[in-house]
């Protein structure tokens, strides 16, 4: 039996099929050779047909679905119809329709006046007999990559920062965020240790959450969520981490600017639901805009998400030479002179053309790929040219040396004409420096900025929160030595031949600024260094705490340890020390985690952001987890990445950091 771990989405899209399924056990196939968990089977009926199905969602729950599934997997599953439970439906006249049986399923767990009221409405009605199951499902969260969540909550950092905040809009959205977390801990199938510093929202949602996975297991013995899925009696050291930060904790990589391909498309062109909208140039110059999915059969997304973005332009290059081989290797065996051409051949050799048709599909899947990423990357080429965002990355990747004139330059630099660019810039260089502007260059900075049409509302926020990140950033310092960068001739030299063997169009598309070689030269060529951002080094020494620095151990030392399973373990942080704390009961808190148990190890963590998450935290952790594993020390560590919201830096900018600022 395969011992490939699954990924969240994997459970995830395991959970949305049992749904469609009719809350029926499907058998589980194996993953394929490159990982992909293939779709189960649609539920048959006695005839052995499947199961035809109507399928109505919220909005919520259309964006659970639709960021795992596709329309043509929902066909295979036997869903004839989707519809939104909010959008309005016109009666056809003529043409009854009649509702046989309703299988109705809650993302989350339904309170139970809630649940009261609908039984109450469906005997009114005279229709609970079409009620053939009610479920709870525990989905309420949106996955975009394999280990990558968001709960969709928009506005939470400025809900929680905010003094004009209601206390009940403050506790709904905590409330959002247990009932959230709780559900990926279902999903996942183990109750976690939970970490999480002392103090803010990330301590009451620990200690919420706490308290709800504490009360479950001792009051669903009989019906146990996690029964089913793991072992009532696994050990600390099998199950995973949940790891609750506040946002504040490290506020630049929500304004950088990054160089990984993922990043960038999530930065540049606002990807949202694993959903891109370009500008494509059409045949006779025509500029049109074409959306795109990105889904898990992406095989070139899967393999360059996380990989610096002159890369990618070599990647497509050799995907494009090992499409061409694979062509011409079929058609010479044919005799066809294209692969248009062996639909309709009737050749001698039988034997292989019937093995071309075969392969007929794969390639046509591969070459869409290709062409869908060939888009988004012209589309990310031209951005970056009109943003400068490569000197931007290459100012912020030594941010610490820049000196007050190189400030000022790149803020009057007009050729930067984004104004959100330059205020992330700054703001980046403000968290970052060690000492205090003086109050005169302070001065200084703002009217420059002022008069380079940035909006000073952040900043006027971030100076409020500057001390509180000061304090708990630990970014590695890059490498001293420059980046690797080539001339200019041999920028992005990937590209340069894919314009030309993939299509015409690009080279002469006056719409793209004068042709693709323009769109090209200028755009500096480099990787970036090596370094951990805060939230990785926090991740490492809570995961694998003898490899982590010690300056890293000694900030979180102190974070406090919750495990639902014990009945000491309730927010403690082991120091003997001080004053009681008390448990979210009111009532002191006796005993406390060993030294042993704060200095276990875990092989898996889920580490979450209360206030907004980004890509470039998800893909820093994903290369940590990466360099670990290549090591070969013997445990295998997986991360898992989720917030309240993913948010691209402008948004969070000019939205709730705004908000925050001009409250004074």
């Amino acid at each position: 039996m395969s011992t490939q771990r699954q990924s969240l989405r994997d459970r995830q899209v395991a959970s949305i099929e049992k749904i469609i399924n009719l809350n029926h056990e499907q058998p589980k196939p194996e993953p394929d050779a490159n990982g992909l968990v293939p779709t189960s089977n649609p539920l048959l009926n006695e005839d052995g047909e499947p199961i035809w199905k109507v399928l109505v969602f919220d909005n919520l729950g259309r964006d659970v679905i639709s960021s795992v599934l596709r329309v043509q997997d929902l066909r295979n599953f036997g869903v004839t119809i989707h519809l939104n439970l909010h959008a309005p439906r016109h009666p056809i006249p003529d043409v009854p329709v009649v509702y046989l049986t309703a299988y109705v399923n809650f993302l989350t767990s339904v309170p139970r006046p809630l649940l009261e009221d609908f039984a109450a409405l469906t005997a009114q009605n005279n229709t609970s007999d079409k009620i053939a199951q009610v479920y709870d499902q525990y989905l309420n969260f949106v996955v975009s990559e394999p280990d990558l969540f968001s709960l969709h909550l928009k506005d939470a950092y400025y809900t929680l920062n905010s003094a004009q905040a209601a206390d009940s809009a403050l506790e709904h959205t905590i409330d959002k965020v247990v009932s959230g977390l709780f559900s990926v801990t279902v999903t996942m199938g183990s109750i976690p240790i939970i970490r999480c510093p002392k103090g803010n929202a990330a301590e009451i949602i620990a200690q919420k959450l706490d308290r709800k996975l504490r009360d479950h297991v001792v009051n669903s013995r009989d019906n146990n969520l996690f029964s089913s899925r793991s072992s009532s009696s696994a050990s600390s050291q099998t199950r995973p981490v949940l790891i609750i930060l506040d946002r504040n904790i490290d506020l630049v990589p929500m304004l950088s600017h990054s160089w990984t391909y993922q990043a960038l498309v999530h930065d540049v062109l606002g990807m949202r639901l694993n959903r891109i909208t370009v500008e494509t140039v059409e045949d006779g110059g025509k500029v049109s805009k074409r959306s795109y999915d990105l889904n898990s059969n992406d095989f070139f997304w899967a393999r360059n998400a996380g990989v610096p973005f002159p890369q990618v332009a070599e990647d497509i290059d050799a995907e494009l030479t090992k499409y061409k081989d694979d062509v011409a290797e079929i058609t010479s065996k044919t005799g066809a002179s294209s692969l248009e051409d062996l639909q309709n051949d009737a050749g001698t050799s039988a034997q292989h053309l019937k093995a071309a048709i075969t392969q007929l599909p794969e390639l046509r899947d591969r070459k869409a790929i290709l062409d869908m990423h060939m888009n988004i990357a012209t589309a990310l080429l031209k951005g970056i040219k009109e943003r400068q965002l490569d000197n931007f990355y290459q100012m912020e990747e030594s941010i610490t040396r820049q000196t007050k004139v190189q400030i000022l330059e790149a803020i009057n630099d007009p050729e930067k004409k984004n104004a959100t660019d330059k205020v992330r810039a700054f703001i980046i260089w403000y968290l970052s420096s060690e000492n205090d502007p003086s109050k005169a260059d302070m001065v200084e900075y703002e009217t420059t900025l002022k008069n380079a049409g940035c909006d000073l509302a952040p900043l006027t926020y971030v100076k409020k929160v500057r001390e509180i990140t000061r304090m708990t950033m630990m970014a590695s310092a890059p490498s001293h030595q420059p980046a690797a960068q080539t001339t200019p001739g041999d920028l992005f030299r990937g590209f340069s031949s894919i314009s030309n063997r993939l299509t015409d169009r690009l080279k002469d598309a006056g719409a793209l600024g004068g042709g693709f070689e323009n769109l090209i030269s200028g755009v500096k060529n480099f990787l970036p260094v090596n370094k951990d951002l805060t939230i990785t080094k926090i991740v490492e020494s809570l995961m694998d705490p003898t490899s982590s620095s010690t300056s890293a151990l000694a900030k979180t030392e102190n974070y406090l340890f919750f495990d639902p399973r014990s009945s000491s373990a309730r927010g403690t942080t082991g120091n003997p020390t001080g004053a009681a704390r008390l448990g979210p009961d009111g009532r002191p808190i006796a005993g406390g985690p060993t030294f042993g148990q704060r200095r276990q190890g875990f092989a898996e963590a889920v580490v979450f952001t209360v206030g907004g998450g980004n890509m470039e935290e998800y893909g820093n952790l994903q290369e940590w987890s990466r360099k670990v594993n290549q090591n070969g020390a013997g445990v295998k560590r997986k991360v898992v990445y989720g917030s309240t919201e993913l948010i691209n830096a402008e948004s969070f900018v000019n939205g709730e950091l705004k908000r925050l600022g001009e409250e004074g």
